[in-house]
């Protein structure tokens, strides 16, 4: 019988042990635990502002883009009525006026500028400096 008690006692020991250990572990899964959502939170967080920051640098690309291209339509407008213009003055030998920058564009924004007039050759059917088109030959 003693033999049985003392083997109780270390078997009660250990198991007294291993609960101990038991619990240790438990603690610091807990610990570990916590630790990895925060580092995930701070992960998500940082992410987040990431995007958001590319987010913002891509708005404002786009208003450089957008600022660009009307630039640039405005510029091309310009240009087209001063052809025009240029081409009146050749075709009819007169000076013609000065473009504004009012006129119209080739991308249909009008803006109240009458549109130059057809020379009188090309409404007969004719080629500059005299020659018939093969329309009326």
């Amino acid at each position: 019988m003693m033999r049985e008690a003392g083997e109780s006692g270390a078997l009660d020991a250990a198991i007294h042990r291993l609960d101990r250990a038991l619990s240790q572990l438990e603690i610091r899964v807990a610990s570990l635990i916590t630790e990895a959502d925060a580092a995930n939170g701070d992960l998500f967080d940082q992410d987040r502002a990431n995007l958001a920051a590319e987010l913002d640098r891509a708005r404002g690309r786009e208003r450089e883009l957008e600022a660009a291209g009307a630039q640039a339509s405005e510029a091309l407008g310009r240009a087209i009525v001063e052809i025009r213009a240029a081409l009146n003055e050749d075709e009819s030998g007169v000076d013609a006026p000065e473009p504004d920058d009012q006129a119209e564009d080739d991308l249909g924004q009008d803006s109240g500028a009458r549109a130059p007039e057809i020379p009188r050759h090309a409404q007969e059917g004719e080629l500059p400096f005299g020659q018939p088109s093969d329309e009326t030959a």
